[in-house]
């Protein structure tokens, strides 16, 4: 199986991507055949910095668990409005 059908299952979800240029802390929007659209984090706000589009064949490494995606998952949860002020 290549990285980037295993990829698709983790659309929408929040990782740490390292590619040939980079490395990030983000959310993968889109998983496509030739690219993945994902919304950088910066980690110090809990807020999105900026969208990248990678050639998928550049992509390295993708972290889908750990300590530090926790983290980031439950800082961006609290952050997000009461259902009951809705």
């Amino acid at each position: 199986m290549k990285l980037i059908n295993r990829m698709k299952v983790f659309e929408q979800k929040y990782v740490f991507l390292r590619w040939a240029t980079g490395a990030e802390y983000g959310k993968i929007t889109y998983v496509g055949d030739d690219y993945v659209e994902f919304n950088i984090i910066d980690v110090d706000t809990m807020e999105y910095r900026e969208t990248v589009i990678i050639n998928s064949q550049l992509i390295l490494e993708a972290v889908f668990g750990g300590a530090d995606i926790s983290r980031i998952v439950a800082e961006i949860s609290s952050s997000l409005p009461d259902a009951g002020s809705l």
